[in-house]
């Protein structure tokens, strides 16, 4: 059955963050069409990697990866709170195949995805419960991180299995692209930062409000030039897009966490996410991928891009 892949950047910036209306026009724009995409497709089931912002997942227990037998919505930065629909079984048959492929796999059967699940889905549909789905967490901000060549393989490993289903699967990441946003180190953080970063679960209203207000600020100084974060980068932007689209991923094995952070900023590793959907689609041989959108929009700290991608192979 067919393979696909729909991702998209998410950004907490998105409502509040500085921009242009015109900027504003043309990202609701390209989530519609985005949403064509996915309605044309017509998905059984879809398979999202995506990363966590401490709100989650924390220093006490870090795993590189995790699938989601139950999750639930945080609700920050304005997303809803709520049940995801996971498809339960499926997603405990998708974690033994993947220690059985030599994943040494977590699972959670409470998980909390924050924004950098949801917010793309709130954005297309106005909800996160368009289509089952089973959530697939990968590390991208607690370092250390996974590898890229270890994403690659995931992903791999996980088209595999969604190909011997028999469904019509969506693979989906959400996160990146080039992005710097005021993440704080563990080692370099204050006492009270370091236990916000190993168990901060359940913040109060004041402790969110003012977190997000951090953020906010952060997006402002960026969107006036004012330094502090990395710009985003959009040379690097395209030429990571342009190594999606050419399908050889094994090229961007070489490519280090820690570069990536230098180069793409501290959110930068999100992209990890979009290596594991599309070598997950690459198990079905060459594929289309097209870009529907793209902008650095300095004000939301955020290389904002979608795309959509199918296998090229002919279908009865």
């Amino acid at each position: 059955m067919p393979l696909a892949v729909l991702s998209a950047s998410h950004t907490p910036l998105m409502k509040d963050g500085v921009t242009t209306d015109d900027v504003r026009v043309a990202v609701k724009r390209g989530f519609r069409e985005l949403a064509e995409y996915a309605e044309q497709f017509k998905p059984d089931l879809v398979i999202q990697f995506a990363p966590d912002h401490f709100n989650g997942f924390f220093y006490d227990v870090m795993p590189s990866f995790c699938v989601g037998i139950n999750a639930s919505s945080v609700g920050d930065w304005g997303t809803s709170t709520g049940t995801l629909p996971v498809t339960s079984i499926e997603a405990q048959q998708l974690s033994e195949f993947l220690v059985e492929d030599g994943f040494d796999i977590a699972v959670s059967y409470r998980m909390q995805v924050d924004h950098g699940f949801v917010q793309i889905w709130e954005e297309m549909f106005g909800d996160f419960s368009r289509y089952p789905v089973i959530p697939i967490f990968i590390n991208c901000a607690a370092p250390p991180l996974p590898t890229f060549k270890r994403a690659r393989l995931l992903g791999e490993a996980v088209g595999r299995w969604a190909a011997a289903t028999g469904k019509r699967v969506l693979f989906s990441a959400s996160g990146g692209l080039s992005h710097d946003p005021p993440t704080p180190n563990i080692a370099t953080a204050p006492d009270e930062v370091k236990e916000r970063l190993i168990d901060g679960r359940n913040p109060t209203e004041e402790m969110r409000h003012a977190r997000e207000q951090r953020v906010l600020a952060a997006g402002a100084r960026a969107y006036a030039g004012e330094p502090g974060i990395l710009p985003v980068d959009a040379d690097w932007d395209a030429t990571f897009i342009q190594q999606l689209q050419s399908g050889n991923l094994s090229q961007l094995d070489a490519m280090t966490t820690k570069e990536v952070r230098e180069k793409a900023g501290r959110g930068g590793p999100e992209v990890l996410a979009w290596v594991a959907a599309f070598a997950a689609l690459s198990v079905d041989g060459e594929y289309t991928a097209d870009l529907i959108y793209y902008e650095a929009i300095q004000g939301w700290i955020a290389g904002m891009a979608m795309m959509f991608a199918q296998s090229k192979k002919p279908r009865a």
